[in-house]
């Protein structure tokens, strides 16, 4: 007797056995589309890699997808000697980091004076970098152009600094300004009353504790410059100062192009990416979702 109740107080009940039904099949979905996303996401980069240890034979016989028949690690050679790699890898790091830098200070000073003072023009001033976001990039380079010659700085990196830092400072305060929205007003209260000023309460409370949108802003600016051409192109014209998507240049001469150490220079030049978004990127989740929840 007991034995049988036992049996049908364990034997699930229909609508039990729906749900869990039902919850493999999304689970099952879920996992599908995630599979899908992981395939289409790093087939480019496998492919590109293939690409850079193809010959021109190979390239050009129009096998993309097939492997090498013999791996072409020259290729890499030649990205490294006559694609100028060191060279332009230092100039993109020097722009890149005096960017990334310049951003963090001027986004975080404005976004804490939106967001953390009581004055009339706060939301003015969030609405005019809200509109700095929706200038196109193309649009200023005649008037940039005009005044970088006036200034005499065209054809320097300072030419590539000013227009980065300003168009990637509105996204930048966008992110910071909805995290700080969700700091309690108690931590400067707190500092306030311990004798500390504002400057103080910025640079040793505000900024430690906005660290995961700081590295949010600092992935997105460094992509976004990382891979800039049209400016560096417009603006820099001496070898020396040219940044690294110049050097797939190297590679295209008036009868020859070398396709295999092209690709082998993009897999270098992607290399810096992938390695700091691979480090950052704990950290660059937790700063995209940082504003989502007030507390």
């Amino acid at each position: 007797m007991s034995a049988g109740m036992n049996a049908i107080m364990e034997k699930p009940r229909p609508e039990v056995r729906a749900r869990r039904s039902s919850f493999g099949i999304v689970k099952s979905g879920v996992l599908l589309f995630l599979s899908t996303l992981v395939v289409t996401q790093l087939y480019p980069l496998l492919w590109l890699f293939t690409y850079s240890l193809k010959t021109n034979e190979e390239i050009l016989s129009g096998s993309f997808f097939s492997l090498p028949q013999v791996a072409q690690w020259s290729n890499y050679t030649d990205a490294l000697e006559a694609g100028n790699y060191w060279r332009y890898l230092f100039n993109s790091f020097f722009v890149t980091s005096v960017t990334m830098a310049s951003v963090i200070v001027l986004a975080a000073m404005a976004a804490y004076a939106i967001t953390r003072f009581q004055w009339k023009y706060g939301q003015l001033i969030m609405l005019i970098f809200l509109l700095g976001m929706m200038i196109p990039l193309q649009s200023t380079l005649l008037p940039l152009m005009i005044i970088f010659k006036n200034m005499g700085i065209l054809n320097t990196h300072l030419a590539l600094i000013l227009p980065y830092v300003a168009f990637s400072t509105p996204l930048a305060v966008f992110i910071l300004c909805g995290f700080l929205k969700t700091i309690p007003h108690e931590l400067e209260e707190s500092a306030v009353m311990d004798g500390a000023n504002v400057y103080r309460t910025f640079w040793s409370i505000i900024l430690p504790v906005s660290v995961p949108p700081i590295m949010t802003v600092c992935i997105l600016t460094f992509i976004n410059i990382w891979n800039e051409y049209i400016l560096a192109s417009t603006f820099i014209s001496a070898e020396r100062l040219k940044t690294l998507p110049f050097g797939v240049n190297s590679f295209v001469s008036q009868y020859s192009v070398n396709y295999g150490a092209i690709g082998a220079f993009l897999v270098l030049g992607a290399l810096p990416v992938i390695v700091i978004y691979f480090l950052l990127s704990e950290k660059i989740t937790k700063g995209m979702v940082a504003g989502a929840v007030k507390g």
